[in-house]
């Protein structure tokens, strides 16, 4: 084999892996993520200032903890994990029950 591809196999295999989409376990919609999130957001999402629109007062998160309220968990969750991400908040992991 040349030297070129003897070295370019390691490159080859790490292009494969980012390109893999990453499988993160799916947590069911329940009253308690939903709550999870509403309370990260609130806490981590409030800007510092005056006049803010942010946390508990950002009209989004508001519609998602109606939607959560109502029991449509999926909706509330899908809602605030956008919010999040547009946020560049990053998504928190579940909290482990126990």
């Amino acid at each position: 084999m040349s030297d070129l591809l003897i070295r370019s196999i390691p490159i080859a295999i790490v292009a494969v892996v980012l390109m893999t989409p990453v499988a993160i376990a799916e947590v069911p919609p329940s009253e308690s993520r939903c709550d999870e999130l509403l309370d990260y957001f609130d806490y981590y999402g409030q800007s510092r200032g005056e006049g803010v629109t942010d946390g508990a007062r950002n009209m989004t998160r508001i519609g998602a903890g109606i939607d959560c309220e109502r029991g449509d968990y999926r909706e509330g969750i899908e809602i605030l994990e956008t919010l999040l991400r547009n946020k560049n908040m990053g998504i928190p992991p579940p909290e482990q029950d126990g």
